[in-house]
């Protein structure tokens, strides 16, 4: 399966909808369009990842990374609306938390303190 990934700008957060598998084969498209972001100066990013039916090692790392280099630019990265096999592999890896993991896109955007996992 593909990957696609579109962006919207809300406000001072670009909204990165991506949708289909992120794998090993698909992962290099999402980090290429962080990068661009990045070097755009764009550092406040939200994942939809509502669409996303499969997410393995690959696609978590590429989050790290963004939540990494978000970090360094006085960015955030926050991820949304998890599907349930997505959401228990972020659980299971502790990175629930640490990639500030919220229910909805609209929650996320706003930095709503309320966990997807409560």
């Amino acid at each position: 399966m593909s990957l696609t990934v579109h962006t919207e700008q809300r406000g001072d957060v670009v909204v990165v909808s991506v949708a289909g598998e992120l794998d090993m084969a698909t992962a290099p498209q999402l980090q290429d369009q962080i990068t661009d972001l990045l070097d755009k100066g764009r550092s406040r990013l939200v994942f939809d990842l509502a669409d996303v039916s499969f997410c393995d090692s690959t696609g978590l790392s590429v989050f790290v990374r963004a939540k990494n280099s978000c970090d360094e630019a006085g960015g955030v990265v926050r991820l949304a609306a998890p599907q349930r096999g997505v959401l228990r592999i972020l659980e299971v890896s502790g990175l629930v938390e640490v990639l500030h993991t919220y229910p909805t896109v609209e929650q996320a955007v706003a930095g709503d303190p309320t966990p997807a996992s409560s």
